[in-house]
């Protein structure tokens, strides 16, 4: 009697794992599916982004929407820096205090 309930005991959980083993693998292979998927629909708006991105859409789309133009010599201001006349005044001690041969 011991042998069979034994016998028995193991059969049942020989069968819970082999069920368990088939769901875990039936939710692997959907798990990978779906990967897969995702992989793809990546590279998918990885070529749409890149595709929106080109050259001539970015120009387009300035011109039209955000009503730029482009830049020529006659709308082109040039600025050029000066030193305040306090720090220009700070730079000329230093440069006179400077030895010979560095100069």
């Amino acid at each position: 009697m011991v042998l069979l309930a034994a016998l028995l005991a193991s059969a049942l959980y020989l069968v819970r794992q082999s069920y368990d083993a088939r769901r875990l693998f039936t939710e692997l292979d959907r798990a990978q599916s779906a990967a897969r998927q995702l992989e793809t629909e990546y590279e998918r708006l990885k070529a749409e982004r890149q595709a929106q991105a080109t050259p001539l859409r970015v120009e387009k789309t300035a011109r039209e929407k955000l009503q730029m133009r482009t830049a020529t010599p006659a709308v082109t201001q040039y600025v050029e820096w000066a030193a305040p006349a306090s720090a220009a005044a700070l730079l000329a001690p230093a440069a006179s205090a400077a030895p010979e041969g560095t100069r």
